[in-house]
């Protein structure tokens, strides 16, 4: 990693998008920009990509993956929906996790800005031709007012994803930048995280 950039992981379900190299390559020329060295998962997994298709060949992504977080500063966080569900790729909030215990700053970005009730309600009418219902009261805590037609609570309220996801990014002293545009809700993440690393200097 480069001694004058401060390295910075980038994590989302970006690896499973069409022409992800080259995503990544735009991303890292922005991250440039603000004196950030993107690293994508894909820059620790050269040996295990030379591996066939399996179990163990995922583990090896896990542990390189790992290993990438360890060394970075700090994480950028993409938290757009996953396969059209309102929840983010799941692995994704599990690095936010694994960071947040490692005490290093993040910040996140999502081309969606919808807040997390309303995906959750879109996606039942929409899929599913059904309608979210009024929370029975009860003496539970609860962080919504509102169930799916599971009975599943519909959770973290005013929020754009699950409660843990906002708050460990927060923190850590982060927050969501929005933006219909991709890369312009990138940028607003990086431009953000590069000002609170590059004063801590």
């Amino acid at each position: 990693m480069s001694d004058n950039l401060i390295s910075v992981y980038l994590a989302g379900d970006l690896v499973f998008r069409p022409e992800a190299l080259a995503l990544f390559a735009r991303l890292k020329s922005i991250c440039a920009e603000y004196g950030l060295e993107g690293v994508a998962p894909f820059d620790g997994q050269a040996e295990a990509r030379l591996l066939p298709p399996g179990r163990e060949t995922i583990l090896a992504f896990v542990r390189a993956d790992r290993d990438l977080m360890d060394r970075c500063i700090a994480g950028l966080f993409c938290i757009d929906p996953f396969r059209r569900s309102p929840e983010m790729d799941p692995g994704t909030a599990v690095e936010i996790g694994y960071m947040m215990g490692l005490g290093k700053p993040m910040d996140a970005y999502t081309v969606d800005g919808r807040l997390y009730s309303e995906k959750v309600e879109s996606y039942w009418r929409d899929v599913w031709n059904e309608s979210l219902s009024a929370r029975p009261e009860s003496d539970a805590p609860s962080s919504g007012c509102m169930e799916d037609p599971d009975g599943m609570l519909v959770h973290s309220e005013g929020l754009l994803q699950n409660g843990m996801v906002e708050g460990f990014i927060e923190m850590t002293g982060g927050s969501v930048a929005i933006d219909r545009d991709f890369f312009q809700a990138f940028r607003k993440a990086a431009a953000r995280l590069s000002g609170r690393l590059h004063a801590g200097l």
